[in-house]
């Protein structure tokens, strides 16, 4: 069955990130490694993480995630051990039906081939995932992936560093779709480190180049973080310091609740 183009996943996701702004708070993109920590409760903690987020981000475990700190590495290794895979995330997901908010699966390149890429994005609409994020796929070599994900009105949302240079930012936020992902820092994910000053002209400069959401993420972990990003992109993406709350045994929904609480 064709899809509106008003109707597409993709669409669902730009909708949703709008829409808290527009209410008067940055939009949260919490991000947590499938089946970690609990695999049995992986169903149970995208509802809680939904109850404040709005859209979720979903990691793929991947045995070498170069792109991430050691907080999402041990988790990754972990689900890994549990035996979690990227069919089971898609089973799973079928299987629940709503969580309560579009899910974006962030995976490196390999897991994906491995499954095909025609035969993942028609899996991904039962599934109710909207999209993907691909942080070792570069652009140029993208081209089979977004042809895939596009007969299906899926998006594949592009990265942008404070390294990105000017042209190429620019074609990057005019290919990206969802949202564009901006990267505060250069590094790796988690840890605790201040934002740069110069993060605020950054995310300025990202924004004049897209129409589309702008989320930021790397290193944000605190309310006084969210609040200044929050003034200058569409809204946040919180990792780290989520999934070390979920190994402690708290409540995923409080700690985000918390990050745009007035």
């Amino acid at each position: 069955m064709k899809q509106s183009s008003n109707h597409l996943p993709r669409d669902r996701v730009s909708a949703a990130l709008t829409a808290a702004p527009a209410a008067g708070r940055p939009a949260l993109v919490p991000f947590i490694t499938a089946g970690y920590p609990d695999k049995d409760a992986f169903i149970k903690t995208l509802k809680q993480i939904a109850v404040a987020g709005d859209v979720i981000e979903v990691g793929v475990p991947f045995s070498d995630p170069m792109a991430d700190g050691v907080t999402i590495q041990r988790s990754s290794h972990a689900a890994i051990a549990a035996g979690v895979s990227l069919r089971w995330i898609l089973q799973e997901l079928t299987a629940a039906g709503d969580v309560g908010a579009p899910i974006i699966l962030m995976s490196y390149l390999n897991p994906l081939l491995a499954y095909g890429f025609d035969r993942l994005a028609t899996d991904c609409l039962p599934a109710g995932v909207c999209g993907f994020i691909v942080p070792d796929l570069p652009w140029e070599e993208s081209e089979e992936f977004r042809a895939a994900l596009n007969k299906q009105g899926l998006a594949l949302v592009q990265l942008v560093t404070p390294a990105t240079p000017d042209d190429r930012l620019e074609m990057l936020c005019r290919g990206s779709q969802g949202f564009v992902y901006a990267v505060t820092i250069t590094g790796i994910t988690g840890g605790d480190v201040e934002l740069p000053a110069e993060v605020t002209a950054y995310l300025d400069t990202v924004k004049s180049h897209t129409d589309l959401p702008v989320c930021a993420g790397f290193g944000v972990r605190h309310p006084d973080q969210v609040r200044r990003i929050g003034q200058h992109a569409t809204g946040v993406i919180v990792g780290s310091a989520l999934v070390e709350r979920l190994e402690a045994g708290e409540d995923p929904s409080d700690f985000l609740a918390a990050l745009t609480a007035v």
